[in-house]
């Protein structure tokens, strides 16, 4: 099975926005490493500061997992490209209510949750990171 798992960059809030989406998706985050932690020999790789995050984890599903980064150059490459959305099948009503809530909770609406001319239950959204989401149910018939 192939299982494709975002990886987000950030200019140096990796770790507020990783705290932010776990309680929004109650999720526990399972690895978390700065790069003051990368071994001396390598730390010549890296030009971000000790105490910004080189990579984070957080498991919302047995398939999928976020991950993300403090990486300023990767950064402002993927703000200069923003052609992309994460979109979440929800498994009900109320959790695309409770998780569209959250993240757009200081974020921007892009579209209000409702109901859908192609019968989906959906809203949109731009976190307050800068991440696009698209939250949806499809209809039961």
């Amino acid at each position: 099975m192939i299982t494709i798992n975002p990886y987000l960059y950030f200019n140096g809030n990796c770790e507020a926005a990783f705290t932010f989406y776990a309680l929004v998706f109650q999720k526990e985050i399972s690895h978390i490493s700065k790069y003051k932690d990368v071994p001396k020999p390598a730390r010549n790789m890296f030009q971000e500061s000790d105490e910004k995050i080189m990579h984070v984890t957080l498991p919302l599903s047995k398939e999928t997992m976020l991950n993300g980064s403090d990486h300023a150059l990767a950064y402002q490459e993927m703000i200069q490209d923003t052609t992309f959305s994460l979109i979440i099948h929800a498994d009900s009503r109320e959790e695309v209510d409770r998780l569209f809530a959250g993240l757009s909770e200081n974020g921007q609406i892009k579209v209000p949750v409702g109901f859908t001319f192609w019968g989906a239950y959906y809203g949109q959204c731009i976190d307050q990171f800068g991440i696009n989401w698209k939250i949806t149910l499809q209809s039961e018939n």
